[in-house]
């Protein structure tokens, strides 16, 4: 092969490799996008959780958790991100053995009206057909359930555990299918307590009232538009919001968790409480790993101030996530949803080194030091010899975006290999031609 075609091929090679490049890079970052956004970080953290891409299993166990991978799809249209993920998941609940689990816990005898309504919810949050899902129509399963004093019970051998929780996801799922019946809606607010918010376990003595159960029941009053019972809870919910912005658990003296608190913003914004919905955000952010922590991670938001636990990270990111987005349940859509899981952007590790150049007629020596640089929570530790030392402060509500875009890079390394291999050869011929 002549120079002349040898020096044309390795040139071609090299644009092909320009050209593959930014299309490879580009297609990592639909992947893991970096992002300041806490919600954002919190979902991408999430959908890399999932088994297989699709699902979640009990902790510990090899059993499906439908209820958990529910959570994160939900967590997920309202970030408005990880819509693959969504969609894998909406495809996994779908198979016969999953729904059939779900649903009847393997049983076509037992029926569960919490997980119809949960279920349903998602399909139409989705743009799916309820009416239609799996094998299933949900709706109709669901309405099966209702009691005539307005109640959605279970079915089974086990016992009636429908609760807050399932009433008032039934009450959301068939307002959006076909408008949710009267008794339905009457029963709900019939289980408000006397002090404004709403029990979990109903028809209690005494009725006792709950956070995640008023958050809940706060929703699908607002969807339905009875705004006076829907008042009352709110103004309940503003009463136990602690100091720092979290809500807890019944019984409990900490400062809050992630779980009650993304729910209870959920449904401060959803009933207009601006403020103190911003006040529990302020809270969950203060639970969100930042960058000082383990890359896989970053953008978990921890259950409560005793640190990150990846089991129980996982739910609390995923009503975490609502609290952040503060959509409510009754205006989820999937619409505007983009795919990836967005990472938390961080300072990258800073490196810089000086170089002594010595040239001679017949060799060019280089010989460099390198500084390293590494960022810790509040201190920069570093081994220099030439270099400077720049502290990065890491800041979780707004992070600075990391590195340099190493596109243009490539392609300037590229061109300079491509010119450098031209000279070498153009040389070698023309001190070849020298000799004939």
């Amino acid at each position: 092969m002549s120079l002349r075609r040898t020096a044309a091929v390795i040139a071609a090679a090299a644009v092909t490799a320009l050209a593959l490049a930014p299309a490879a890079r580009s297609q990592d970052e639909a992947r893991a996008v970096p992002t300041t956004d806490a919600s954002d970080a919190a979902a991408g953290w999430l959908a890399r959780q999932l088994v297989d891409g699709d699902h979640f299993l009990y902790p510990g166990t090899t059993s499906p958790d439908q209820g958990s991978t529910l959570d994160a799809l939900f967590a997920f249209t309202a970030a408005g991100v990880a819509s693959d993920s969504a969609d894998k998941a909406l495809a996994w609940l779908a198979r016969p053995e999953v729904i059939a689990n779900y649903l009847h816990f393997d049983d076509p005898a037992e029926s569960f009206a919490g997980s119809y309504a949960k279920l349903a919810l998602a399909v139409q949050v989705r743009g799916g057909d309820p009416s239609d899902f799996g094998g299933e129509d949900l709706i109709a399963g669901l309405t099966a359930l209702q009691a005539p004093s307005g109640r959605f019970v279970n079915k089974s051998q086990y016992g009636d555990f429908s609760n807050g929780f399932s009433q008032a996801f039934a009450v959301l799922a068939l307002d959006r299918a076909q408008g949710a019946p009267r008794a339905a809606v009457d029963y709900l607010v019939g289980q408000q307590c006397g002090d404004g918010g709403f029990p979990l376990i109903l028809e209690a003595t005494p009725c006792v009232s709950h956070v995640d159960a008023t958050s809940m029941a706060v929703q699908a009053l607002v969807a339905v538009g009875d705004t006076a019972a829907a008042g009352e809870a709110l103004d309940w919910l503003e009463g136990v919001q602690q100091p720092g912005g979290g809500f807890r658990d019944e019984g409990a003296t900490d400062a809050g968790n992630a779980n009650s608190t993304g729910l209870a913003a959920q449904a401060l914004r959803a009933g207009g409480r601006t403020a103190t919905a911003d006040l529990a955000v302020r809270f969950l952010t203060s639970l969100q790993v930042g960058c000082t922590a383990a890359e896989a991670d970053r953008g978990a938001i921890a259950f409560d101030a005793t640190g990150f636990q990846q089991t129980s990270s996982l739910r609390a990111s995923a009503q975490g996530v609502l609290g952040l987005v503060g959509v409510g349940f009754g205006d989820l859509t999937a619409d505007g949803g983009t795919p990836g899981t967005p990472v938390l952007d961080c300072p990258a590790t800073t490196t810089s080194s000086t170089a002594a150049t010595t040239t001679s007629t017949d060799t060019t020596t280089t010989t460099g030091t390198d500084a390293t640089t590494t960022t810790t929570d509040a201190s920069v530790t570093a081994t220099t010899t030439t270099a400077a030392v720049v502290a990065v402060t890491a800041n979780r509500g707004n992070l600075a975006r990391t590195g340099a875009d190493v596109g243009p890079a490539l392609w300037v390394g590229a061109l300079l290999l491509v010119g450098g291999v031209l000279t070498v050869l153009l040389s070698r011929k023309r001190y070849a031609d020298a000799r004939k």
